[in-house]
């Protein structure tokens, strides 16, 4: 499995967050290795013109699986970690819909 870290330029320490994703989420999403080809994280500040705005981080995972259309998740969190477990725990629910009617198939 790809996975391929994405930040904006207002995201400080991009190359170490990248690699602490990465390693995040092949433990995480491991049981799901015979079905990713490829996952994508998209990490911005929405809010980085502005001072304060609560939930301004986005997380955007696109996972493709093979034989599938790309799943997108996204998830607004105060911080990084929270806008990564959010997106994660979408991303995981939908994976498991998906390899559970593939397996009932």
């Amino acid at each position: 499995m790809q996975i391929q870290v994405n930040t904006d330029h207002n995201i400080h320490g991009a190359v170490e967050l990248a690699e602490s994703i990465r390693e995040e989420l092949q433990h995480n999403l491991k049981r799901f290795d015979e079905y990713l080809t490829r996952i994508e994280v998209h990490i911005s500040d929405k809010n980085s013109d502005k001072r304060g705005g609560g939930d301004d981080i986005r997380c955007l995972i696109e996972a493709r699986l093979e034989g599938h259309q790309p799943n997108v998740v996204s998830h607004d969190g105060a911080n990084v970690k929270q806008a990564l477990t959010g997106a994660e725990h979408k991303l995981t629910r939908q994976l498991d819909k998906i390899v559970e009617r593939q397996r009932n198939h």
